[in-house]
């Protein structure tokens, strides 16, 4: 490429000079106006100047030659056979398939295995909550691969092992003698004799029998003190009735050479603020001494479990103890509430019988509960009645 700089006093002239030296190759680039002449820069007449270049470009014979040699290369090479239009579609239709596979994600391949809908169906036969399904479907997800979701036998297995890892086991606190139980909860649930269980449990039972005393704080409920009296002249075990504050604080005084000290208290509905806010108030008495233990019925509805789990949260309870659990076939919603709410469960009571009728909480009895999955004894045995910083609650 050559580039040229030419001047004269008009437009027309520089171009006339550009024609006759460089022909119709010639391309303009820039014009500018210019001085031309004169001397020591006076006298000088206006003029133009224009830049530009002349393009090399292949004669058009060269274009022609390299067509044809074009031609004759392509004539040479073979000619493939049409494929079919029916062929080419299938071949689209697999490669859209395959497109359309790995643009799945993960979880969604998943969503509609067999082994997957099997146990989400599992599950909600036992009445376990959905946001506790979803948990643990999710997890089921991570953990096994589509080869692995195939032996629907070892999920189930797994399955099973993970609720009992969600459930926590309280661990009572060191806190010396006497061992203050506060036993909390609403109307019906049986608190009352749930305490002369565990009285009857630490007092009589025992390898080694406790000394035990009973104080009831129940003046609202008919015949409350009459009936815990009868269990503890049943079993020869004191009972006390605190009224107040300064009752209860006197009984706990009065108590300090025994062992465990067992607190039965006003059976209200949660709902009743008022009632709730007195025991509370009464049970300062023992504030810094004794743990609380919230009882709750088997046979409740996981929505009504929360709303007690959450209206006796000012109490602070260490635990809850589930009773009634001979009432009930499905434990799905006991499960999903304490895990839910990150609560440790202490003991469960199945009867009227004291004191047989009681039992401290291990995650195998309520395994064993499950309906309709393949539970083995012996390996949930091994795996969970054997102490475990993960699994027990309350340690200092």
């Amino acid at each position: 490429m050559q580039y040229f700089t030419e001047q004269a006093y008009s437009h027309r002239e520089a171009l006339e000079k550009i024609r006759q030296k460089y022909g119709d190759q010639a391309k303009i680039l820039t014009h500018r106006t210019i001085r031309i002449g004169g001397f020591l820069g006076l006298f000088a007449r206006e003029g133009v100047e224009i830049t530009g270049y002349v393009a090399n470009e292949i004669p058009k014979k060269k274009l022609v030659d390299l067509e044809e040699e074009k031609k004759k290369i392509l004539a040479t090479v073979p000619v493939t056979p049409k494929v079919p239009d029916i062929t080419l579609k299938e071949v689209l239709k697999e490669v859209q398939a395959i497109k359309e596979k790995l643009e799945i994600p993960p979880s969604r391949k998943l969503d509609g295995h067999p082994t997957i809908q099997r146990i989400e169906e599992l599950l909600r036969e036992n009445d376990f909550t959905e946001s506790y399904i979803r948990r643990l479907i999710e997890w089921v997800k991570k953990e096994f691969s589509l080869e692995q979701l195939e032996n629907f036998e070892v999920v189930q297995d797994r399955v099973i092992e993970w609720i009992g890892d969600s459930i926590r086991i309280y661990q009572e606190k060191d806190r010396g003698t006497p061992i203050v139980f506060v036993i909390v909860g609403p109307t019906g649930v049986g608190k009352t004799t749930t305490i002369a269980k565990l009285a009857a449990l630490y007092g009589i039972s025992s390898a080694r029998p406790n000394k035990v005393r009973m104080i009831t704080i129940d003046n609202y409920r008919i015949a409350a003190k009459e009936q815990i009296e009868t269990y503890g002249n049943i079993m020869g075990i004191p009972v006390a009735c605190a009224e107040t504050y300064t009752d209860l604080k006197k009984f706990l005084a009065l108590y300090q050479d025994v062992d465990r000290i067992f607190i039965d208290t006003i059976g209200k509905s949660p709902r009743d603020f008022v009632k709730l806010a007195e025991m509370k108030e009464l049970l300062e008495a023992a504030s810094g001494r004794a743990t609380v233990h919230l009882a709750i019925s088997a046979t409740t509805k996981a929505a009504d479990m929360f709303e007690i789990m959450s209206q006796f949260e000012p109490f602070g309870y260490s635990s809850v103890i589930i009773t009634k659990l001979d009432e009930t076939s499905r434990v799905g919603s006991i499960i999903s509430a304490l895990a839910e709410r990150g609560k440790a469960v202490s003991y469960f009571t199945d009867g009227q019988r004291v004191p047989q009728d009681i039992e401290l909480a291990t995650p195998v009895r309520l395994l064993m509960r499950l309906q309709s999955f393949r539970v083995q004894r012996e390996k949930l045995e091994r795996k969970f009645n054997r102490p475990s910083e993960d699994l027990y609650v309350g340690k200092e």
